[in-house]
């Protein structure tokens, strides 16, 4: 198997993708790496670091889609970009199983789409990333930021999608689906998320358990989360910001008393470790033909190596073929 990562999208890029994607490659085998973008640069970018080069390719891209440009017209105006080489690639090489980038989400949603083409059936994709939670796991968010105008029937396709996702990349049995509303109740919300309640209550195959409210997808018993994209990134960057509020807090704390740090010190690093999001990976794109994951624009090394062997998981489960199976016939729309 093979993951194309796109080595110069993200903030700390190139130097942190290649870290990241190396030490991924130390941690586990069967699978290797093509790195997309300035062969000269990720070239020399490799030779800081001692690795079994059978496992690395490298693809020559000349261009960058940055965040500044329009998504769309970046796609089919930079076809030599280390993100639209990148797809390319995956779609072309039967031997692709997945593509990662840190760069720009819209570029990455719209090149994926482009490219590669939704599932048959799939009537949006959805970015669905993986929240650490109080129980030690992992809470699945989708949709968190592809599609902030929804229909009740996308949020149910959502929880289908992130159902097969959940058993193929995480090993869930039978994961809790819960709808993100503004109260438990089954009346709460507006007349959307009330049509979408009822459509998730009749929908086949996946475990819906009801409402939850935001605080329940890191602290609740849900696996998955369903969200219109809109509500679902404000959740998950709420997340993001309690992580590392806490974090900030505990190290302010305990600069104060390092006696007190001593004597509480695992305890204190198994909480950061419950708050890393880092540690989880990147968001998948639900509803592609292959498996697409967005990784943090700011994304360190520890980032990129998580997401990398997400990655690998994702598609090993058979994450797209079980989507595929869990759909209905498609229906012209």
């Amino acid at each position: 198997m093979k993951i194309v990562i796109d080595a110069m999208g993200g903030d700390n890029a190139p130097r942190e993708i290649i870290k990241g994607a190396i030490g991924a490659l130390q941690q586990r085998g069967g699978f290797s790496i093509v790195f997309t973008g300035d062969e000269g640069i990720i070239t020399k970018e490799l030779s800081l670091y001692s690795y079994d080069k059978s496992r690395v390719e490298v693809k020559h891209a000349c261009e960058v889609i940055t965040n500044n440009e329009a998504p769309a017209t970046a796609v089919r105006a930079k076809r030599d970009s280390s993100l639209v080489v990148g797809l390319k690639t995956l779609k072309e090489d039967e031997e692709a199983g997945a593509f990662i980038s840190a760069g720009s989400t819209g570029a990455v949603l719209a090149g994926g789409i482009m490219y590669l083409g939704r599932i048959p059936g799939v009537k949006r994709p959805a970015l669905c990333p993986a929240i650490p939670n109080v129980r030690g796991g992992m809470t699945l968010l989708c949709d968190a930021g592809a599609n902030a105008d929804c229909k009740p029937e996308y949020l149910a396709q959502f929880a289908v999608m992130a159902t097969a996702y959940g058993k193929a990349a995480y090993g869930m049995d039978n994961p809790k689906v819960g709808l993100l509303n503004n109260g438990t109740e089954d009346h709460k919300g507006d007349i959307m998320h009330q049509e979408a309640f009822a459509l998730l209550k009749e929908t086949k195959g996946i475990n819906f358990v009801g409402n939850v409210e935001g605080r329940d997808i890191m602290f609740g018993d849900s696996d998955i989360v369903v969200a219109d994209g809109f509500s679902g990134n404000v959740a998950l960057k709420s997340a993001e910001g309690c992580g590392k509020t806490v974090g900030a807090i505990l190290k302010q704390e305990f600069s104060k008393a390092k006696m007190r740090y001593l004597i509480a010190r695992k305890q204190i690093e198994k909480v950061k470790t419950i708050l890393d999001y880092n540690r989880s990976g990147g968001a998948i794109f639900l509803g592609l033909k292959k498996t697409v994951v967005k990784a943090h624009g700011s994304s360190k090394a520890e980032t990129i190596t998580a997401t990398v062997l997400q990655a690998v998981d994702a598609v090993e489960g058979g994450t797209a073929e079980r989507i595929a199976q869990m759909l209905p016939d498609p229906v012209e729309e």
